[in-house]
């Protein structure tokens, strides 16, 4: 039960079938009804929240400006609300017909943990903060509102943020909980970072909490390696087999399926590699998971998951005759070697490793 309602002077702007609505607040009651949604994942692994954490010296050099003599916060905060907020129309428009004056009326809960206020700073996150913490007794801002469920407040917060430094690792996560029209290279990684979430999240499999993400910190494989992995695999490889290339839709467990079951069988072969970080092991660095990716294409396409273990198995045997992941020296034929660790995640180290690991494949077994 709401302690009382905020009413909000507002103007109601109609763009095609939506609303957004305009209105002015004092930043210091804000906390009162709105919070910032930080990125993470409850105990059965769901995405909760869409923002970046704070950052500390952009908020304190704000709230030193806001100290100051004759501060100005021009741009407008977005705030996203849930339906609890109602608009309430006070008068007809005049001269148009796209916007109506009247209230935003917004319950105040003062008992509600920030996870159940009914609304959220999608863009503004550092402003509400300095605000909030500057030795200040008020502080008006402009604020644009809508209304809208979580997963498309996502979408907005991708939007709104799509032209500024906003971490690609924090759009990956919140991708697949995401509704809404994307740009289209956001579009495109949608599905990839589906299918590199359930893999981060499959106990037991061999990705499980080793994709580094904002809410797997812990995690020592990065995450746009897998996704480029993947994303070429759908497009071009093993996994365009349960791809619907009409509307892109696929068959994501039995994506996963064979995903698990390809990089499992990887894993087991090459325990000690697969369990080093990047910079110890060739495996978890890019250039090793790209070219092990198109060894999955190579080995695995057309192939059901059922079928994977009894193709992979010999070739992993063969490239294990000549793999240098941790140590030693690749030998790529015609004269041409490599240190282990002089491999790098560029095109051209991809492709000559990609090649040598298929000229291991190919070649018979020593032993």
């Amino acid at each position: 039960m709401a302690d009382h309602m905020l009413r909000l002077p507002a103007l109601e702007v109609r763009q095609g079938s939506r609303r957004i609505y305009c209105f002015a607040v004092d930043g210091k009651r804000l906390h009162e009804f709105a919070a910032v949604s930080r990125i993470r994942r409850d105990s059965e692994d769901h995405l909760q929240g869409y923002q970046r954490p704070e950052v500390a010296n952009h908020i304190r050099a704000i709230q030193r400006y806001l100290e100051s003599e004759n501060p100005m916060l021009p741009n407008a905060l977005v705030l996203a609300f849930d339906s609890r907020v109602r608009f309430e129309p006070l008068a007809p428009s005049v001269g148009v017909n796209y916007s109506v004056s009247g209230e935003l009326v917004v319950p105040i809960d003062e008992t509600l943990e920030d996870d159940q206020k009914p609304a959220w700073v999608v863009d503004g996150q550092q402003r509400s903060a300095a605000i909030r913490e500057a030795d200040i007794s008020e502080f008006p801002v402009a604020a644009v509102g809508f209304i809208a469920d979580e997963a498309e407040q996502r979408a907005q917060f991708i939007l709104v943020n799509n032209t500024k430094p906003l971490p690609k690792g924090l759009i990956h996560e919140l991708l697949p909980d995401t509704n809404g029209k994307l740009p289209p290279a956001y579009a495109r990684r949608q599905l990839p970072a589906v299918l590199m979430t359930r893999l981060n999240g499959t106990f037991q499999g061999p990705f499980y909490r080793a994709i580094a993400t904002p809410t797997s910190p812990d995690g020592y494989i990065k995450d746009n390696s897998i996704l480029k992995m993947i994303e070429h695999s759908l497009y071009e490889g093993a996994l365009y087999q349960y791809r619907d290339p009409a509307d892109g839709a696929g068959d994501v467990d039995q994506m996963l399926l064979h995903l698990n079951t390809y990089w499992g069988l990887v894993r087991d072969a090459f325990p000690e590699a697969w369990a080093q970080p990047p910079r110890l092991s060739r495996l978890t660095h890019g250039v090793g998971i790209q070219a092990m990716g198109f060894i999955m294409d190579y080995l695995t396409e057309d192939l059901s998951p059922k079928d994977i273990g009894a193709a992979v198995n010999e070739g992993l045997k063969r490239i294990e005759q000549g793999a240098a992941w941790t140590g030693g020296t690749w030998n790529f034929g015609g004269g041409e070697a490599r240190k282990w660790n002089s491999l790098q995640n560029t095109p051209n180290d991809v492709r000559l490793l990609t090649n040598g690991l298929l000229r291991l494949v190919n070649q018979e077994i020593l032993f």
